[in-house]
C-alpha cells in the first residue's frame, strides 16, 4: 500500500508540474511583437482608392452581420462570370482592390469579403469556432448566387487567402465553385513551399508566440480547447488599424489555412485550378511549388512569373495580365 500512495504523490507532483509549465507557456509564451517595417506594404500605397466601393453586409448563419465589396462588372463588357476574392492574411478587402477592378475590367463582377475577424468586422484576430470561415463563405455565396444564375463562379485567393481557397477547394464545399485561382498559395508553414522563418522577410512580418502554441498543440492532444481564443501569431501592423488585424487567435490560424493535410486537399480539388507566384516572393520557393502541387495533381496549371514579389501579385501590372489571361 506505501508503494502505491507513493507512486500516487510522484503522479500528483508531476501533474501539477505539467499544469504549472503549460500554464506559464500560455501565460508568459508569447514573442515581442514585430516593428513595423519601413517599406514595407510599398505596392499598396501605389493602389488608387479613391473609387473603392463602399462596405455593404450580409448575414452570416450566426446572425451576424458581415462586411463585403462589390465590383460590378459594366454592361458593356459583357458578363462572363463572378468571382469571391479573398485577401491575404492580416489585411482586408481593400487589398484586393486592384484585382478587383481589373477584373471588372473583363466582364467578371467580384464580391469581396472582409473575412470574420478582419477589416470591418469586430472583434479582430478571432473567430467563434473552428471552420467559421467555411460557413460564413458558403452563407455569402449562397446570398449572392441568385443574381447570378447562369455565371461560372470563380474563388481567387491571395497569400493565406489562397490557403484558405485550397481548403474549400479541397474540401467537402469544393463544388460551391467552377474554378480556383490561387495567387502566392500559403500552405502550412513547414510545408516544402514555405521560405524558413529564421531566414526570410517573414520573420520581420510575423511574430509566432512559440510558448502558447507549444501549450495549446499540447492541450488539443488531450481535447481541451479552452485557451483557442488565445493570440498566438502577431504582424508588423498598426495594432489600432481599421484595415490591417494586428494578432489571430489559434481557431482564425488553423481556418485561415489548407486543411492540416494539405496534400490532400490539393488531390481533392476538382475544378480548374490555376496557380500563380512570383520568384522574388518574400515568404514563398516559387521554385517549389510546381514539384508539390504536381506531385499531388498533375493536371494544375502553374505559373511562375518573374521578378515579382509577394505583393506585387495583387498590385503589379504584370500581375495583372496574367490574371486577365487566365481568366478569360
Amino acid at each position: 500500500m506505501r508503494v502505491f500512495r507513493i507512486l500516487g504523490i510522484v503522479a500528483a507532483v508531476c501533474l501539477a508540474l505539467v499544469i504549472t509549465v503549460l500554464g506559464g507557456m500560455l501565460l508568459f509564451g508569447k514573442a515581442k511583437d514585430p516593428a513595423l517595417i519601413p517599406g514595407f506594404g510599398d505596392q499598396f500605397r501605389g493602389v488608387d482608392y479613391s473609387d473603392l466601393p463602399p462596405l455593404e453586409y450580409y448575414r452570416a448563419r450566426d446572425g451576424v452581420e458581415l462586411a463585403y465589396r462589390t465590383y460590378l462588372a459594366p454592361a458593356a463588357a459583357g458578363s462572363q462570370g463572378v468571382a469571391v476574392l479573398l485577401h491575404g492574411a492580416s489585411d482586408s478587402s481593400a487589398g484586393m482592390h486592384a484585382l478587383a477592378k481589373t477584373l471588372a475590367q473583363e466582364g467578371i463582377t467580384s464580391y469581396v469579403p472582409d473575412l470574420r475577424g478582419h477589416g470591418a468586422n469586430q472583434p479582430h484576430g478571432d473567430i467563434r469556432y473552428p471552420g467559421q470561415l467555411d460557413d460564413d463563405l458558403i452563407d455569402l455565396v449562397r446570398q449572392m448566387r441568385p443574381k447570378h444564375p447562369q455565371a461560372q463562379w470563380t474563388l481567387v485567393g491571395f497569400s493565406a487567402g489562397g490557403g484558405f481557397a485550397l481548403r474549400v477547394g479541397g474540401g467537402p464545399q469544393g463544388d460551391l465553385f467552377d474554378r480556383y485561382l490561387l495567387l502566392a498559395p500559403g500552405l502550412r508553414y513547414d510545408a516544402p513551399t514555405s521560405r524558413p522563418l529564421s531566414a526570410s522577410a517573414a520573420r520581420r512580418f510575423v511574430a509566432p508566440y512559440t510558448g502558447r502554441l507549444i501549450a495549446v498543440s499540447v492541450l488539443h492532444g488531450v481535447g481541451v480547447h479552452w485557451f483557442d481564443g488565445l493570440p498566438v501569431l502577431a504582424f508588423a501592423v498598426p495594432v489600432d488599424s481599421q484595415r490591417f488585424t494586428a494578432r489571430y487567435s489559434t481557431r482564425l490560424l488553423e481556418n485561415f489555412s489548407p486543411h492540416q493535410d494539405y496534400l490532400a486537399d490539393i488531390r481533392n480539388i476538382h475544378k480548374p485550378t490555376v496557380v500563380l507566384a512570383g520568384t522574388n516572393d518574400e515568404f514563398i520557393l516559387a521554385e517549389k511549388i510546381e514539384p508539390v502541387f504536381h506531385s499531388q495533381r498533375k493536371d494544375m496549371a502553374i505559373t511562375i512569373l518573374p521578378g515579382l514579389n509577394h505583393l506585387d501579385l495583387v498590385t503589379s501590372p504584370e500581375a495583372m495580365r496574367a490574371i486577365r489571361a487566365v481568366m478569360r
